[in-house]
């Protein structure tokens, strides 16, 4: 059975609720629609109108079934329209960056989002830090990219700010980390421990202000060490090397993640682009950055800046784990 088709008789004979009407507008007879519609009834084991020699209404199924053919049709639609548009070469590319260490699950949320908003662009993405993506904003050589704040962005346009509150990951057998401890970490209580962070190179102004609001909450490491990525960092923390400042992550064997208490560091993080004259460009890009910055918020745990989270200040206790 052509499903779509049948779909189709059936979203029009439920807008005219009149068979003759209908046959009219599909542009052919009436017995043919009729016999459709009972196909497709058949088919899905409900019937979809109830019909009379005076008139056609829609039954309770029927009136659950118009709103879901409807979106089956526009997407069918659309996927003919992205098909022609690819045969005529002119399906158009968004070319955006993201930070190395947003994670998989981030990345490929963003990646389906944006195909199931925009499935008539291509999506041409690439991991860079935000220095680097200042640059290629500037030069052209970029559409749209996810920043770390400070930074300089005079000449962008930007979405709305959100805050990522960081923790600390810690070898499993610290006592911060044992059962029965505070479920908060001072800042302060980690002493001169080393730490590790996202490469300085990357999101300068991110990188010295973090070490910034370590050093003001009583936090001053030994050394410094820096990882690109994720695992890296997770290899120091399980060899003793150092404690590593992240955002929200599951506990693995040999380590666990503890949140700060008052959330005194967070990285701040919002899209960039620069305006773009072509309305469709325009379009495409602000699709673009309202999908990521979506996927931000549901995927991340970002907040905006303006709503911020509740935080909840734990007391320092008289004797810390981490002495």
């Amino acid at each position: 059975m052509n499903l779509v088709g049948h779909l189709r008789c059936f979203v029009v004979v439920a807008e005219e609720l009149h068979f003759g009407r209908a046959a009219e507008r599909l542009g052919m007879a009436q017995p043919p629609l009729s016999q459709r519609i009972q196909r497709l009834e058949k088919e899905l084991g409900v019937r979809l109108f109830d019909r009379s020699s005076r008139r056609v209404r829609l039954t309770p199924p029927g009136g659950l079934l118009l709103e879901e053919a409807r979106d089956i049709l526009t997407r069918v639609d659309r996927i003919y329209s992205v098909a022609e548009r690819a045969r005529l070469g002119e399906v158009g590319t968004v070319r955006a960056a993201l930070p190395s260490d947003l994670g998989g699950r981030v990345v490929a949320a963003l990646i389906a989002a944006f195909r199931e908003r925009r499935p008539d662009l291509r999506l041409d993405l690439r991991e860079t830090g935000t220095d680097d993506q200042i640059r290629a904003l500037a030069e052209g050589a970029l559409d749209a990219g996810v920043v770390r704040h400070p930074c300089d962005t005079r000449g962008l346009e930007l979405g709305p700010m959100l805050a990522q509150p960081l923790g600390v990951l810690l070898p499993a057998g610290d006592g911060a980390a044992e059962p029965g401890a505070p479920p908060e970490v001072h800042l302060a209580d980690l002493g001169t421990r080393e730490v590790v962070v996202p490469p300085r190179e990357e999101a300068p102004g991110a990188h010295d202000e973090l070490l910034a609001g370590c050093r003001r909450h009583g936090y001053a490491p030994a050394a410094v060490h820096e990882a690109r990525h994720p695992g890296f960092a997770l290899g120091l923390v399980l060899a003793g090397t150092a404690v590593a400042l992240v955002p929200r992550t599951d506990d693995t064997a040999g380590a666990a993640w503890r949140p700060l208490a008052g959330e005194p560091l967070a990285w701040r993080t919002s899209c960039a682009w620069r305006r773009a004259r072509d309305p469709e460009h325009a379009r495409a890009i602000a699709d673009f950055t309202a999908v990521a910055t979506a996927v931000l918020r549901d995927e991340a745990g970002m907040a905006p800046l303006d709503r911020p989270p509740a935080r909840r200040v734990v007391p320092r206790p008289s004797s810390g784990f981490l002495a």
